[in-house]
């Protein structure tokens, strides 16, 4: 049986609106009155706009709620950004950084993801950092090199992170929004190397810091992919807007 408390966090994207947050909202309060999904810590990540809706609506569930980014400097003269004292103001827990549509659509560096895990850590805000190969770069063999440039990047953080409050998210760029999934065996192949390759950096805490898993997670496939050794939870998108479907992975990793 795992020792690392499975970790399930839904990441919105640029998606929600007042009215249809509240939908949601009332439905995973109303389900959770319902389940029994102690043993599994959930977090919730709307657009910016939305971090106080979600802190009004989740505040008394045992819910966190986090943002989907965060700036790579504390203050200052940056214009559109948001810092993580102001997420800490906002009552956020986690921040998500390095996610493959910031990468890649938005050109960051793992250098500057590795930044931002930095002022997370040393603020006490929760990271979740998210690696991951492209299909080109699979279909080339170049996984294993890609998430060791990745990894590596974010050592320094995770070196000072509390390992209750850093988590690696291993998502295959190829499989994010396309129906794609990486069978169970995959996703422990690389979930193993990352924490091997954490534990060879020099991060103590290797072995507690949670490796979830993000890639067209749906409650059909969900079971299969938690029970591997080393894949302690998911990291959701579209499934995190459906009430029903997000609950249902939440209670496949209590399974799990």
């Amino acid at each position: 049986m795992k020792s690392r408390k499975p970790l399930v966090a839904g990441n919105w994207k640029m998606n929600g609106d007042i009215v249809t947050n509240e939908h949601l909202f009332t439905a995973l309060r109303s389900a959770l009155e319902r389940a029994s999904i102690s043993q599994v810590e959930v977090v919730i990540c709307p657009p910016f706009p939305y971090l106080g809706q979600a802190g009004a609506w989740l505040g008394d569930t045992g819910i966190a709620w986090g943002a989907q980014n965060v700036a790579a400097a504390p203050n200052g003269a940056l214009t559109g950004e948001v810092s993580v004292s102001m997420l800490l103001d906002l009552g956020c827990k986690w921040a998500i950084v390095g996610h493959s549509e910031r990468r890649t659509l938005l050109g960051e560096s793992s250098e500057l993801i590795g930044r931002k895990a930095e002022l997370c850590a040393a603020a006490g805000l929760g990271v979740i950092a998210c690696v991951g190969e492209t299909l080109a770069e699979r279909e080339a063999s170049h996984t294993d090199a890609v998430l060791a440039r990745q990894v590596d990047a974010l050592v320094p953080a995770l070196r000072a992170a509390d390992p209750a409050r850093a988590v690696v998210a291993y998502e295959p760029v190829w499989a994010i929004g396309t129906g794609r999934t990486a069978s169970p065996e995959m996703a422990q192949e690389a979930h193993a190397f990352i924490r091997a390759r954490m534990a060879d950096g020099g991060v103590a805490g290797a072995d507690a810091i949670r490796i979830v898993y993000g890639g067209s997670v749906k409650p059909a496939n969900a079971v299969t992919l938690f029970s591997m050794p080393d894949v302690d939870g998911g990291l959701i998108g579209g499934a995190s807007l459906v009430a029903d479907e997000f609950l249902n992975i939440c209670r496949a990793a209590a399974v799990a």
